[in-house]
């Protein structure tokens, strides 16, 4: 059987720079909220098994970020939320499919966070009127292509005016569940989500979205602590 593309390869694993958590992040990003049907979530959403009897749905994310600094360097990211899980902790987050440019971030995410992280290119190009683009790739073929424009005056803003239920993430790795709680602040203003192209091969397809808002987060710090993980012998909830 050959190795999935994103996957790191025996040699990537082991040489990997060893960065456990905590992590401190730097960079941009855009956001959006999004709603999509939940039959297609279910079926091209990429939602673990042991997850998809807990999926609450409702809103999804999507996420192109620019890490400018980590405890692994700078790297690019495109992500996607399939919504919140019910959980022992409450309704949690849960990434379903996540793309970096760094082979230490996809390790030291699997081994931190339980974060299913797969390898891809990036690049991002800054439109004649304004807008971002950010596309990814493997071996060459453009998987997403999405593009992004800010709009109107930043604001400060933090995590520390969400609750803490908004902002949990829970990810489901080898039998066991790690929970996470990050936080973040910088300046947000408002975005447009202009385009959203991707294989759904590798991406859950985002013809049918709406989108609830967008927003820029602009020289944002970001702080993921070390997961609290369930052990494999514990009952999921009913």
């Amino acid at each position: 059987m050959s190795r999935d593309a994103g996957s790191p390869p025996p040699d990537v694993t082991t040489d990997a720079k060893s960065a456990p958590a905590p992590w401190t992040l730097t960079g941009d990003a855009y956001i959006a909220m999004l709603e999509l049907p939940r039959r297609l979530l279910l079926e091209q959403g990429f939602i673990p098994e042991a997850l998809r009897p807990r999926f609450e749905g409702r809103y999804s994310l999507l996420m192109a970020i620019d890490y400018t600094s980590s405890n692994v360097g700078p790297y690019r990211e495109l992500l996607f939320i399939a919504g919140r899980f019910r959980t022992r902790r409450g309704l949690l987050w849960s990434i379903s499919k996540i793309y970096v440019s760094s082979w230490d971030s996809v390790v030291n995410g699997q081994r931190n966070w339980g974060i299913p992280k797969e390898h891809a290119d990036f690049e991002i190009v800054r439109e004649a009127d304004g807008s971002e683009r950010l596309r990814a790739s493997q071996g060459g073929a453009v998987f997403a292509d999405v593009r992004f424009a800010p709009a109107g005056p930043s604001l400060p803003a933090g995590t520390a005016l969400l609750p803490a239920r908004w902002r949990g993430l829970v990810h489901h790795r080898e039998g066991r569940e790690h929970f996470c709680w990050p936080t973040a602040r910088g300046s947000v203003r408002h975005a447009r989500l202009l385009e959203a192209r991707v294989d759904p091969a590798r991406m859950p397809p985002l013809d049918e979205r709406r989108v609830v808002f967008a927003a820029r987060l602009s020289r944002f710090r970001a702080e993921f602590p070390a997961a609290d993980v369930d052990q494999p012998d514990q009952p999921d909830p009913g």
